[in-house]
């Protein structure tokens, strides 16, 4: 690509935006879609390459306030092919970042000033603002990266042609000054780029059967459904589920007696259950069938009177839930040092169990140090770590070695989630959480040519998706898929729901 343009329509915004460091052009590209039209033919001459428009506009929305900026996610206008932006949502993290007042949207483009009935006609179409130059300025760009920010000057309730518009135009030069820093660190970001996403990625069986337990529950009882708890730890699993009516509570306790109600995933001590019998509620089981297998080890390592050393993050809910099995005989042990130093009440009589989305390695290590210290140690006769935990470590560390960085999508209460962003640093790359593509930083991207890409065994694919987009919308990018395993397990449903 060739160097990037910043586009901005009038002298003011120029001086406004100032001169960019770097190899970024500042263009005065002039009022209106003629003039427009003429500037992007000039500036796409010999090919694409990455354009900003920064400028003022008037706002369709009545929420907006003067002073507050636009990032467009697609720009329009009539007659014209909308043009979408992917990669609005991390650069209006970055201009939040400074402070400032940002929304995310459709910008409108008119041939000339928009005001009265007119207005309120586009505000209908969904369109957060309207500007005279960003949908004929697209063309500037060439296929190359393409952005849009707008600072507000007038408002439904305080139209352009009114003495206050001087000052409310100062306020909104006064937010582009200030979104400098940001539209920066987009330009630096703007790159060809190779994706490598990591397979297998997403979610697991136990996740799907989770999910589909409350989906089903839904359909077959009506809402609402209670859930203890996330069903998964995942946010936006959480909010679409809300959406069909589902209600999420912390605690048995909060659920109408003689209501339906959904055990998340991650699995429960025998006390809750005991509690949800005390009110009647009818209970569907959405624990992952690996982490009742855990119980069930604990539960008859426990009852031979063993002491049993449970491997996991203790604040962790299938931690909690598993510690419920058996509160006196079970000790949890976090790392290598409490390894060493852990003192069981009978040293021959002790077992080990894992939370089963550790990192592999790290779980491991831990488990030698107590083989080592308790030579009787029992163990399970098969791994506790999650087949999902360990295929997507071991993809996420296959991607990592090639990668200039790694991006992990999942929430931040995601234990297998925040194990990938681990095992993806070990390699030696920098590696980030992230829920969803508005928590992408830019500065992240800057010289990186080569991103990894994964989700944790609790994140839809399609955030992924949302993820390579944004980076397609930052320059060109070659997608190829890095395989360790394949993936064909399933669960069956609870008898309630299938």
């Amino acid at each position: 690509m060739r160097s990037p343009v910043v586009c901005t329509p009038l002298r003011a915004e120029r001086i406004a935006v100032g001169r960019r460091p770097g190899a970024a052009q500042v263009v005065r590209t002039g009022l209106g879609p003629r003039r427009s039209r003429a500037a992007a033919h000039r500036i796409a001459a010999g090919g694409a390459r990455p354009v900003l428009v920064a400028g003022v506009a008037g706002a369709l929305d009545a929420r907006l306030r003067p002073g507050d900026l636009v990032v467009a996610d697609e720009v329009r206008g009539d007659g014209i092919e909308p043009v979408a932006v992917p990669s609005a949502a991390p650069l209006a993290a970055a201009l939040r970042r400074v402070g400032l007042r940002v929304h995310v949207g459709p910008v409108f483009s008119s041939p000339s000033v928009v005001d009265g009935d007119r207005r309120t006609q586009l505000s209908r179409t969904g369109a957060l603002v309207v500007d005279m130059e960003s949908a004929w300025l697209a063309d500037a760009a060439a296929g190359g990266p393409f952005a849009v920010v707008r600072a507000v000057v007038d408002t439904p309730d305080a139209p352009l042609y009114r003495p206050s518009t001087l000052v409310h135009g100062l306020g909104a030069l006064r937010s582009l000054r200030r979104a400098a820093p940001a539209l920066d660190d987009w330009l630096a970001a703007t790159a060809p780029r190779t994706v490598e996403l990591a397979e297998p990625r997403s979610f697991c069986a136990g996740v799907e059967r989770a999910i589909d337990v409350v989906d089903r529950a839904l359909d077959r009882f009506g809402a609402p459904v209670y859930v203890r708890r996330q069903i998964v730890h995942n946010a936006h699993v959480v909010r679409g589920l809300e959406r069909r009516g589902a209600v999420f509570v912390q605690e048995v306790e909060e659920i109408p007696r003689g209501a339906v109600a959904v055990l998340a995933a991650h699995g429960v001590a025998p006390a809750v259950r005991a509690q949800a019998r005390g009110r009647d509620l009818s209970v569907i089981d959405a624990t992952c069938p690996l982490v009742a297998k855990v119980h069930s080890e604990v539960r008859r390592y426990s009852e031979r009177g063993d002491t049993v050393f449970l491997i996991g993050h203790a604040d962790h809910e299938e931690v909690e839930g598993t510690v419920g099995e058996a509160p006196e005989q079970v000790m949890v042990v976090e790392d290598v040092a409490a390894a060493r130093s852990v003192q069981p009440r009978d040293a021959q009589h002790v077992a080990y169990a894992m939370q089963t989305t550790l990192a592999a390695d790290e779980a491991e290590e831990i488990a030698v140090v107590l083989r080592e210290r308790f030579p009787g140690l029992a163990g399970p006769r098969r791994d506790d770590i999650c087949y999902a935990t360990t295929n997507r470590q071991r993809a996420v560390r296959a991607v990592a070695r090639k990668a200039d960085l790694v991006l992990v999508v999942g929430s931040p209460n995601s234990s297998n989630s925040l194990r990938l962003v681990e095992v993806a640093g070990r390699e030696g790359t920098p590696a980030h959480l992230v829920d969803d593509v508005g928590e992408l930083d830019l500065r992240w991207l800057a010289g990186v040519r080569r991103v990894g890409v994964t989700a944790g065994a609790s994140a839809p694919d399609h955030l992924v998706d949302e993820v390579v987009s944004c980076l397609s919308g930052l320059g060109p990018v070659t997608v190829t898929t890095v395989t360790t395993g394949t993936e064909d397990v399933s669960f069956t449903l609870p008898k309630e729901v299938s």
